[in-house]
């Protein structure tokens, strides 16, 4: 495991701790801690004890690949010791959140997200579950930088349980003009300006004048002051980032310096004062990092753009056992994705399904691996 940093546990009771302690206690998640009472208890030693303990690092060292948004519906049985672990990618500005329905309760399923780092000795950061009425449990994660996360699922040992899971990402900014999509955005970060002398250090979000100009975070009002080549700008200090919000443009302001603003409030209105007074209306919008200077807004602000697939095979297979049917039958890495093969399998194979997710089956291996095969090419 020291290849991956901690960010998240979720699915048990989480202990309230004083934030100045917490900062200077290494407090047990809440795997680490179901695994020191095995170990207690003298369980590491018996077959399943064994079992469960090295599936943890085991389903890190071999995960599947998640392409976001993803949906999958799961089983795990109380015969069996293993654990799962899905990959996938998220830039930075980009948060994650991952929904987690689960039936069986109240057995414990943990839930780990980890970041992959290469600084092994890397602290432990925690993020906040929350759990509604219905019993549905959620992690929200903001990603601070690009990166490659595991998310791990392991039951406790001996029990039964379905899930449904959910992992989309989305942006950590509310986008600054109301109303906006993404086709709004016509000229990105980094592109030549004034014949290559200098670069666009934002982005320019197109709109009608006069259409509001929001707050994308909770912030300060940092600036209100004019300049030559942004016209009428606001300045807004995101504290809990570290980050300044440059907003240029404006036709008018709607705040003064000083003034405290809640995510989406009107800072000022669509415009083309300044150096765009040639251009048709627009926000150019940027982000300035403590110590960076410029960096690329667009991820921040970006919304989603893929559709969460519906699971269209068959559930009650949840747990069966199954066989391929047709040739060639391939298990994958991700869904769908010829380049991430595993192995083929035999017609008479024996195959156990552990989740199923859009046309595919999530099987098990006997040889113990793990992947997806099309529901199609397989039969009870």
């Amino acid at each position: 495991m020291s290849r991956w940093l901690v960010f998240a546990l979720v699915l048990t009771a989480s202990c309230s701790w004083p934030d100045g302690l917490r900062s200077r206690v290494r407090i047990m998640t809440p795997h680490e801690q179901y695994a020191q009472s095995l170990q207690r208890a003298g369980l590491d030693s018996t077959v399943l004890g064994r079992d469960w303990l090295t599936a943890s690092d085991s389903a890190l060292r071999a995960p599947l690949m998640l392409t976001l948004p993803f949906r999958e519906a799961g089983a795990y049985s109380r015969g069996e010791a293993r654990a799962v672990a899905f990959g996938f990618t998220l830039a930075r500005g980009r948060q994650v959140e991952v929904v987690l329905q689960h039936e069986g309760l109240p057995a414990r399923l943990f839930v780990d997200l980890f970041r992959q780092t290469a600084d092994s000795a890397g602290r432990v950061h925690e993020a906040t579950a929350t759990r509604d009425s219905a019993g549905v449990l959620r992690i929200v994660h903001e990603s601070d930088d690009s990166a490659t996360y595991l998310l791990r699922l392991q039951p406790e040992l001996l029990r039964d349980g379905r899930f449904e899971l959910t992992v989309r990402s989305g942006p950590s900014l509310a986008f600054p003009v109301q109303g906006g999509t993404n086709r709004w955005v016509q000229s990105l970060f980094g592109v030549p300006r004034d014949a290559g002398r200098r670069r666009h250090e934002g982005i320019d979000i197109f709109a009608a004048r006069g259409t509001p100009v929001v707050a994308s975070v909770d912030g300060v009002v940092e600036s209100t002051r004019s300049n030559e080549l942004g016209g009428l700008v606001v300045w807004l200090r995101d504290p809990e980032r570290g980050l300044s919000l440059y907003y240029a443009h404006l036709d008018a302001h709607a705040v003064r310096e000083g003034a405290r603003v809640r995510r989406g409030d009107t800072l000022g209105f669509v415009g083309n004062t300044g150096n765009a007074r040639t251009t048709k209306p627009h926000l150019h919008f940027g982000v300035y990092a403590r110590g960076e200077g410029a960096i690329d807004p667009y991820p921040w602000v970006r919304f989603s753009e893929g559709e969460m697939s519906a699971i269209v095979a068959d559930r009650t297979s949840l747990g069966a056992q199954v066989v391929a049917v047709t040739q060639p039958a391939v298990v994958r890495r991700r869904p769908g994705f010829r380049a991430d093969s595993i192995r083929s399998v035999s017609k008479a194979e024996s195959l156990q399904v552990v989740g199923v997710n859009g046309g595919w089956y999530r099987v098990q291996l006997p040889s113990g691996e793990a992947g997806y095969i099309a529901a199609r090419t397989v039969g009870h």
